[in-house]
């Protein structure tokens, strides 16, 4: 029967789908399909990366490009023989050709003659960086030289090999005009602080006048003491020598010596002239002193007496305090050094001024100073029995205008001074706080300062 020839239904069901293609299954095709899918969706996410990466590279062209603009300075781009590959504005302004006249021709024809060997030498330097701010001659419009400091370096690719070499010019007129306006505000600078320094040693003058006073009252006061004595010798010597004159007999004359008692005079005399002038010498030395500390001239190097010179120091501040000072000296009895006295006398004077303004509201105010010596230096250290420097004033305190004194009472320079004045001298000067309370500062000085007077 027929109906009995014909498959089940269920069995079509299970037999494979066949293809439009004979022998290939539909599987394979859906499976080619989805890898078509795969890749094509690749492909849209490498088109957009390019498309994303060739903005950002047009963005960087046209930044580099209103760079070249704008710059003022001439830049040539070279390969390895010297062609021109690019240049900028500056470039076509100042030789008025134009790009492409520029590209491709040789770098040497931009300049003059007097330039061209040294510009081809670099062209052919291993390396380009020899070349450092010479000055050359670049061809302008008119034909006349215009003046360049050249700087040439090596331009690599991104294998690191090198492809070329790029060139930077700057005006010359520019150049002097820039160190003109340096060394002008350079000398300004230097001019304000020694104004600076004036004003500070005007100022400490002040305070000082009380203690020279007293340092020129001893030796005056000891000069005019001989003086008078001499005086009253004079008046003895002259009527001894008209009783001589008048042939008075010798007993007569011997009685009148002995009377005006001649011998004590002659004997009394080498003593007072001495001591006059050595009364006057020590005028004379502190005059000179002052004058030292206060002009503004500058000091030869002079071999001095270190210890002398902190001793003096001491005196001539102290005198002029409300209180009287406790120092506590640990010198040697004489060190010679050598470097600019009046200098050292200033720092000396600040460092030990200091010391006692940070202790004005103590009864019984105290300084240390002792002195030590190495082979090339010699360190002074002044300590103060105050309330110590307080953490956030260290990193400031030899700051110009820092001080932590109140309103009135210090200018912020005389620290500040001394720490230039003394690296001026070839030392140094430093501070700290004592493990027993109070400040250090040390200063440092060489034995034998060179100033270069020699």
């Amino acid at each position: 029967m027929q109906a009995s020839q014909d498959k089940p239904a269920s069995a079509e069901l299970t037999t494979p789908v066949e293809s439009g293609i004979e022998g290939v299954p539909e599987t394979a095709w859906i499976d080619v399909i989805r890898k078509m899918e795969a890749v094509y969706t690749d492909l849209v996410s490498s088109q957009v990366e390019v498309e994303e990466k060739n903005a950002a590279l047009e963005s960087a062209q046209r930044f580099i490009r209103s760079v070249l603009s704008g710059m003022t300075d001439v830049l040539i781009v070279c390969d390895m023989r010297g062609g021109i590959e690019q240049v900028n504005a500056a470039v076509r302004d100042l030789t008025g050709k134009d790009e492409s006249e520029l590209l491709g021709s040789q770098l040497v024809s931009l300049f003059d003659n007097e330039s061209r060997a040294r510009i081809e030498a670099a062209i052919n330097a291993t390396s380009g960086s020899e070349f450092h701010d010479e000055e050359v001659g670049l061809l302008s419009a008119s034909g006349e030289p215009f003046l360049l400091a050249m700087t040439c370096s090596d331009r690599h690719n991104a294998d690191g090999k090198a492809v070329g070499k790029i060139w930077i010019g700057r005006s010359i007129g520019e150049l002097h005009r820039a160190y003109r306006e340096l060394n002008e505000a350079h000398q300004s600078l230097q001019q304000t602080q020694a104004q600076l320094v004036q004003s500070e040693k005007m100022a400490s003058l002040g305070r000082l006048v009380a203690g020279v006073a007293h340092e020129l009252n001893n030796p005056i006061s000891f000069v005019f003491g001989n003086m008078t004595a001499l005086r009253s010798y004079e008046q003895r010597l002259k009527q001894f020598l008209e009783a001589i004159d008048e042939g008075l007999p010798p007993e007569v004359l011997q009685s009148r010596r002995e009377d005006l008692k001649i011998d004590r005079i002659v004997a009394d005399m080498d003593s007072l002239i001495d001591g006059s002038i050595e009364g006057a010498e020590r005028v004379r030395d502190i005059v000179q002193s002052l004058r030292r500390y206060s002009t503004p001239q500058k000091e030869s190097a002079v071999d001095f007496d270190i210890a002398d010179a902190i001793r003096t120091a001491v005196r001539w501040v102290s005198r002029g305090t409300r209180h009287e000072v406790e120092t506590h000296y640990d010198l040697p009895d004489e060190q010679q050094i050598r470097g600019n006295k009046g200098t050292v006398h200033q720092i000396l004077m600040n460092l030990v001024q200091n010391a006692i303004d940070v202790m004005d509201e103590t009864d019984r105010p105290r300084i240390d100073i002792d002195c030590s010596i190495d082979e090339s230096d010699v360190t002074i250290r002044v300590r103060d029995y105050g309330p110590g420097i307080p953490d956030s004033a260290m990193p400031k305190l030899f700051d110009p205008f820092y001080t932590t004194k109140p309103v009135g009472k210090g200018t912020g320079l005389g620290l500040s001074i001394s720490y230039g004045l003394a690296t001026n001298q070839g030392g140094a000067l430093s501070a700290a706080n004592h493990p027993e309370g109070g400040a250090v500062f040390s200063l440092r000085l060489p034995l034998e300062f060179d100033d270069g007077s020699k």
